[in-house]
């Protein structure tokens, strides 16, 4: 073994160096063009294909995301290129698809359904906006990849990673029992089966790796290039020495003398340009299939460019099995030799071509992934991707533990690996610190993206830790370093849901707020089943401020308005306490202060919202009763501010059948709770108000606009004439006899109304009866009952300003009606009634009011005395 170990060496002292550099970056950072430029300057795809770029989403992360319309350019030698509608109507229909999806897995048991499905969906949606992209290949226009595209490919990636590493955590670590300790072995594959079975974490190390080659493999799965055109090694080489002096292209160096594998080493002489040209489009095939995990490919390329010696070298790595040792063999038949019983020696060889300066680049990564030598693969990949290096570092710590456990457990004995083969044993936690702080600014870079923030969170299986991490995402704004897109918001909703499902503990207010956002972006898309699903997943707080908030979103129809209640009862919702909150909110909102105040009366947009948000309360019977006391309130506001015309359209909302299915709610009137007994009460008072100033306002209309005018006079100086002017006004007097009746029973009609203001039954109008039920705020202690008291103190408050505001409005008019119809002995009796002690009207009238109704009142008892009429009672109060 000596012996070797110093041919190797001198070997490699012996030999020229190489002029050509190495295929690393010097530089700090890379733009997306330089990349593409290294992506494309193979002749065939890299390992860092094309869409292999869209995992490095830090290409929008600076930008606001979400509401950026931006395309950004991949490759410059596409053709096609798709439109940004077509995107946004394959993103929106995801919301869709995964909903249905969580709808149909609800258990534990089922996660990983759930997410097989959600994977399958992304899928497709992507497939569909490739076909989209293809249909335009005709146009010649560039191929231009969304920032949402770009996300779907990452966010695909990172189910399929969650969906392995949890199977295993969830699944087969809780079914593995407890495994003894493996005794000496001859069989180095029954070791290592044995250490994949009891060790997880080397496991989860494998199951990164073989996800981080399958990414590769899906996004590259077109590789083409040509190496020969017979299975012969160095056909030109060997042409050029056969035929010396007869070829047509000949090389104008000294090429080498022999043909065997390490001739070009040993002689220090070069093989044909073309020939060359080969080898290196060749290695970069063979790393490539490696890198993606196809050995056997990579293999059987080797085998077809006529160079078996190099098949033979990647198959030197595989694990020693004998089968005819043991209890395996029980028919004592002979079987073949699994695996390379000298793999001790082939790997220290390996070690030394990995270390070796004049191999090329891409053969040393090649044999540095099958020996676990870290710096050959890091030579070549450190200008490619995140994905690329994480994959180098995991390769190497897989050999590092695997060879660790063959030479623990096996009889055997081994050559020793170098010391800087142990001495590269790494943790995850190490190696995710290696890649952020990596000299290539695009791979430090991408270690903060969001996919790879949540990858390297999910491989630890740190979830508290990704959830601060993107707690920290939710505070940012558009001028922060990051900004949640919209499908990243879905991503992180689905995946705090899933391990939620799962059972995996972390901080739940965080995961809240994420769901609460999401929720937030589907209120601008307006599906209720969407917002009402995810809704009902949040606290009771969250889900009343976000349903809320989404149902003043919806103000026509009603039939949508309808539906959104039924979507929130569907999923559990509170709706009672929801459409209660929005009136509510409704009802708080104030003008813009900026805004011109509205002259008195005028109804403003604010309060035709207001107004149409009582809606909301008239769909369910249940509700009526919430309904009236809700309408009391809007009108007695409308009443205050003197707008008589929004505080009818307000009581006109109210169906009429609302104190019926009251009644039929509760049973009986006993049965009536007092919040409803008082909501009735006042309902009939508001439309006793209501109806007498309507009937006021029908009166005056007739008395000053509907009066008939008399015919104009004119001269009569014939016969027809004179019969023309009777009958004019004869008609005149019939007019005026047919207004005076209708005034007379509009002046009754309006009398009575206004009287029924005054005269109202009970206490009067606009108080409470007095009862031995208690208020609901006279026993609650909590916050909610606080809230209930002031509601109830506010409602008294306003009532009794109501009471001063109204009834002397009242009175004036009733004293107008009496005065303009000459009944001046009306007025008498008004003011008996005004001033009875049953009713205490005169006790809502302030001084300067009760002035001037007595002022009026005294001119109507003068005019009566003129008219030698009992100017004290009146000739009504006699009656």
């Amino acid at each position: 073994m000596n012996q070797l170990e110093l041919s190797l060496q001198l070997l490699d002292e012996s030999a020229v160096k190489s002029n050509r550099g190495l295929l690393r970056s010097k530089g700090s950072f890379r733009t997306l063009q330089q990349q593409q430029q290294f992506t494309t300057s193979f002749e065939e795809p890299t390992l860092s294909g094309t869409l292999d770029l869209l995992q490095d989403v830090s290409v929008y992360r600076l930008g606001s995301g979400a509401e950026q319309d931006s395309e950004m350019s991949i490759i410059g030698a596409s053709t096609t290129t798709h439109g940004y509608t077509n995107i946004k109507e394959v993103t929106k229909g995801l919301c869709e698809e995964f909903l249905e999806i969580l709808q149909r897995h609800t258990s534990e048991s089922n996660v990983f359904e759930t997410i097989d499905e959600l994977i399958e969906t992304l899928n497709d949606a992507l497939t569909r906006m490739e076909l989209a992209a293809r249909k335009l290949q005709m146009t010649g226009r560039e191929r231009h990849l969304h920032e949402d595209e770009m996300w779907l490919n990452a966010e695909r990636e990172t189910w399929k990673l969650m969906a392995s590493l949890y199977r295993d955590r969830l699944v087969t670590q809780k079914t593995d029992c407890e495994m003894e300790d493996l005794p000496l072995v001859n069989s180095e594959r029954a070791i290592i089966e044995h250490l994949y079975a009891g060790n997880e974490n080397l496991r989860e190390y494998q199951m990164i790796v073989d996800w981080l080659e399958k990414m590769v493999l899906r996004q590259n799965q077109s590789f083409a290039g040509t190496y020969t055109n017979h299975p012969v090694a160095w056909e030109n080489t060997l042409h050029q020495l056969l035929e010396v002096g007869d070829t047509a292209f000949g090389s104008t160096r000294e090429l080498v003398k022999s043909l065997d594998p390490d001739a070009p080493l040993r002689e220090n002489r070069p093989l044909h340009d073309l020939d060359a040209d080969d080898q290196v489009r060749l290695a970069k095939h063979i790393f490539f299939e490696i890198r993606s995990g196809r050995l056997e490919e990579a293999q059987n390329k080797c085998d077809q460019c006529g160079q078996s010696w190099l098949a033979a070298v990647l198959e030197g790595w595989r694990l020693h099995h004998d089968s005819n040792y043991g209890n395996e063999n029980p028919k004592l038949e002979r079987n073949p030799i699994e695996g390379n019983p000298r793999r001790d020696l082939w790997k220290k060889f390996a070690w030394k071509m990995a270390e070796s300066r004049l191999l090329n680049p891409y053969m040393k990564a090649s044999i540095g992934a099958l020996c676990g030598h870290l710096d050959s693969m890091v030579e070549i990949l450190s200008n490619c991707t995140w994905n690329d290096m994480l994959w180098a570092y995991l390769k190497a710590q897989i050999d590092i533990r695997v060879e660790s456990e063959i030479r623990s457990h096996c009889i055997k004995s081994y050559l020793p690996m170098p010391e800087r083969y142990w001495n590269g044993k790494m943790s995850l936690e190490q190696i995710f610190g290696e890649l952020e702080a990596h000299k290539n600014a695009c791979i430090s870079l991408a270690a903060k993206d969001v996919d790879k923030v949540i990858q390297k969170y999910m491989i630890l299986d740190d979830i508290p830790g990704l959830m601060r991490i993107v707690d920290g995402w939710l505070s940012d704004t558009d001028e922060g370093e990051l900004v949640l897109s919209q499908q990243m918001l879905r991503f992180l909703s689905h995946f705090v849901m899933c391990v939620r499902q799962i059972g995996k503990p972390f901080q739940q207010d965080i995961g809240d707020r994420i769901i609460k956002r999401y929720v937030e972006h589907l209120i601008q898309l307006g599906e209720p089943h969407l917002v009402a699903f995810y809704t009902a997943t949040l606290p009771p707080v969250m889900q009343l401020m976000l349903y809320s908030n989404f149902l003043m979103t919806i103000r026509t129809p009603s039939s949508a308005r309808k539906r959104a209640l039924v979507e929130a009862y569907n999923f559990g919702l509170d709706v009672p306490n929801i459409t209660v909150h929005t009136v509510e909110k409704y009802r708080a909102a104030e003008e813009d202060s900026d805004a011109p105040a509205p002259a008195q009366g005028e109804l403003t947009d604010l309060d035709r919202e207001k107004i149409s948000s009582l809606e909301w309360l008239s769909f369910y019977p249940e509700q009526r009763g919430q309904l009236l006391w809700q309408a009391n309130g809007l009108i007695r506001y409308f009443l205050g501010r003197r707008c008589i015309e929004a505080a009818q359209k307000t009581f006109a909302l109210v169906p009429a059948d609302t104190i019926e299915q009251i009644f039929t709610t509760y049973g009986s009137k006993d049965d009536i709770p007092r919040r409803e007994e008082v909501s009735i009460r006042e309902y009939l008072c508001h439309q006793t108000y209501l109806g007498a100033i309507d009937g006021y306002n029908s009166w005056s209309q007739l008395f000053f606009n509907g009066k008939p005018k008399p015919p104009p006079s004119v001269s009569v100086t014939n016969f027809t004439e004179r019969v023309t002017s009777e009958h004019r006004e004869q008609a005149y007097r019939k007019e005026l006899e047919n207004w005076e009746h209708r005034v007379a029973d509009a002046t009754k009609r309006a009398r009575d109304l206004l009287y029924n203001v005054l005269l109202f039954p009970e206490a009067g109008w606009l108080v409470d009866p007095d009862t031995h039920v208690e208020r609901p705020d006279e026993n609650d202690d909590d916050d909610e009952g606080d809230d209930e008291s002031d509601a109830w103190r506010n409602r008294a408050v306003q009532m009794e300003d109501l009471r001063k505001l109204c009834i002397p409005e009242v009175v004036l008019l009733l004293h107008q009606l009496h005065t303009l119809t000459n009944h001046h002995d009306e007025c008498m009796l008004l003011a008996s009634v005004l001033s009875s002690e049953s009713r205490k009207l005169y006790s809502v009238f302030s001084k300067h009011k009760l002035a001037e109704v007595l002022a009026k009142i005294a001119e109507s008892s003068l005019t009566l005395m003129n008219d030698r009429k009992d100017p004290f009672v009146g000739e009504a109060a006699k009656k």
